[in-house]
């Protein structure tokens, strides 16, 4: 019988077992709960059903698979009402007379509790046709427990009904996917005897049905969280986490520098060795023959460049260097090694702006090549080499910005004895205070020029020291002697310890405005302004005519006349370009000699 209660069964035993199984006692237990009857099982096949109505409880002989006869005994008929048996016997021969009785096991649930009291008499055999009684007499074995008032039927039959014991379950986890299962309500007790029981009010305890649907009766479990929500809001914590880790190591490189010793890249050593005519080719030979002079005398001090011209130690540089030294202790001479010496003034001339020292006991001299002037061009590379500021064996460079300039420096002492007329070379190549006496060089290395001025931005030209210059530094104009004429007075510096100045034996007159220089009516201190038997005389000039050329080249002014006179030698032919009287004239003399101061 199935009313939605599990049907529980025994476990499954041989057929002899099941056939000596008793059929359960009728309803009327002592709490006034019965059960229902349970019907006897049908019939094998062969068996015989013998004194169905025994009233005596009686003994229900089985004969097993080995024909062997087994008697049990009956319950005690006082314990309980008598109730039919149902007897299943098989039909086989009797066993031989020579083999021992079979004991007789009462067929109940197997538990020793269901055994019958000890005292107990033991019950009639019932006879029946076929059935072997010789074993009758026999007394039966006591059952080893009391019979189970739940006995198991035989297998494959309906057995009795009885609860489920309750089980207690946590509440599983039900994923949100799934629907949630309605609990089934509890099917209505029908039977006393195997009612459940009821469920309590606010309990957690639900009746589990193991053969119902899968949930049924179970409480709704709680709802996962989506994991994807946890991943993504953990991607945001990572994200957030790093970006400020990364921003503060940011900043702090940043600021530091880095986070490790930095190291810059640097081209690998290579071969120093440079062109000779470049300008570093140029400075590497020139500057061991290059010298920076220190003189003090006069109450004042200066700084200027000089160049070595010999073995002997005689040095070539600017008279305003080494005008103010009294003696030979005043100047100091240092070379590019660093090694320093005394030197002595061997010679000076105003008028050139030249003068020659000497140093002595020191060895390893080397004296700078000599170029040619005369063949310098507009344009041609140059290199001056200077201690501007004193800031010794500083290199400029830059180019011939022109040729034959008359300038005049000097003129400090106002009677015009210290005035130099120079008929210079012009160059952009930076020259400053201090440059002053140093090489200028051409793309060979060859001195072609002593440097000696600068023409400053207030408009007035200056030499090394500042001169007349009004803002000293370089503006892109300087001036350097022509080496032709350095190398003519320091010769004559270095043999006579004096310099000779080409003269034409006329006085001009300083003051006159107009283009050209113009001979003076009378000369100083009131003598003839042309010299009886000088160089001007013999050519046929006379006061007043004004000169406008020297060799085809135009002149100005007086300045430039003398400039253009001084830039030849002593006896050098010159040819003259003058007008007299509104009418041009051409005179050609030979150049006198004068004493420089």
């Amino acid at each position: 019988m199935n009313n939605g209660k599990p049907n529980w069964w025994s476990r499954p035993s041989s057929t002899p077992e099941a056939a000596r199984i008793p059929s359960p006692p009728p309803s009327g237990d002592a709490d006034g709960d019965g059960d229902f009857p349970l019907p006897a099982p049908q019939q094998a096949a062969g068996a015989e059903v013998s004194d169905l109505t025994d009233p005596a409880g009686p003994t229900v002989p089985v004969e097993t698979t080995d024909g062997a006869a087994r008697h049990e005994a009956a319950a005690d008929a006082s314990a309980a009402p008598a109730e039919p048996t149902v007897l299943l016997t098989k039909s086989e021969p009797p066993a031989p007379a020579d083999e021992a009785p079979t004991a007789h096991l009462p067929v109940t649930g197997g538990h020793p509790a269901d055994a019958p009291p000890a005292d107990a008499p033991p019950a009639p055999v019932s006879e029946s046709p076929g059935v072997d009684t010789t074993h009758a007499a026999q007394p039966a074995p006591q059952p080893l427990h009391a019979p189970d008032e739940y006995r198991t039927p035989p297998y494959g039959e309906p057995g009795p009904w009885a609860p489920a014991p309750p089980v207690q379950r946590p509440p599983a986890p039900v994923p949100p996917q799934q629907a949630q299962v309605p609990p089934v309500p509890p099917h209505p007790q029908t039977h006393g005897q195997g009612g459940g029981l009821p469920p309590q009010a606010g309990a957690p305890w639900v009746q589990y049905d193991p053969w119902g649907a899968g949930g049924a009766g179970l409480p709704p479990a709680p709802a996962k969280k989506s994991r994807k929500g946890l991943a993504v809001a953990g991607a945001l914590v990572f994200a957030l986490v790093t970006g400020v880790i990364g921003g503060g190591i940011g900043a702090y490189v940043e600021r530091n520098g880095g986070l490790t010793t930095v190291e810059l890249p640097q081209a690998a050593g290579g071969d120093t060795d440079r062109a000779p005519d470049s300008v570093a080719g140029i400075a590497a030979g020139a500057l061991p023959g290059v010298v920076t002079l220190h003189v003090k005398g006069g109450g004042s001090s200066g700084t200027g460049t000089g160049f070595v011209l010999d073995a002997k130690g005689h040095i070539l540089t600017n008279n305003h260097v080494v005008d103010g030294a009294e003696s030979s202790e005043d100047i100091t001479v240092t070379f590019s090694s660093g090694e320093t010496a005394r030197a002595k003034v061997v010679g000076k001339d105003t008028g050139y702006d030249l003068a020659v020292v000497q140093v002595t006991g020191v060895s390893g001299l080397k004296p700078l090549p000599l170029g040619n002037s005369d063949n310098v061009r507009v344009g041609d590379p140059v290199v001056a080499i200077g201690a501007p500021f004193d800031l010794s064996n500083t290199v400029t460079s830059g180019i011939i910005s022109a040729k034959e300039r008359p300038i005049t420096a000097g003129g400090e002492k106002g009677d015009g004895s210290d005035i130099s007329y120079v008929d210079a070379l012009q160059t952009d190549a930076p020259i400053n205070p201090g440059n002053s006496g140093g090489p200028l060089l051409d793309s060979k290395g060859r001195v072609i020029g002593i440097n000696s001025a600068i023409r400053a931005a207030g408009g007035g030209s200056g030499d090394g020291e500042g001169g007349s210059a009004s803002q000293p530094g370089s503006i892109g104009l300087g001036f350097a002697i022509p080496i032709n004429q350095g190398k003519r007075v320091a010769e004559e510096l270095i043999n006579t310890g004096k310099a000779t100045h080409p003269v034409i034996g006329v006085s001009l007159d300083m003051q006159f405005n107009g283009d050209g220089a113009r001979v003076g009516e009378k000369g100083k201190d009131g003598t003839a302004s042309v010299t009886p038997g000088g160089p001007a005389a013999k050519a046929g000039l006379r006061p007043g005519d004004v000169i406008t050329k020297v060799d085809g080249q135009r002149v100005h002014n007086g300045e430039e006349l003398i400039v253009k006179i001084r830039a030849h030698r002593p006896g050098d032919r010159l040819e003259l370009t003058l007008t007299r009287n509104g009418k041009e004239l051409t005179k050609t003399l030979t150049l006198g000699s004068s004493q420089g101061t």
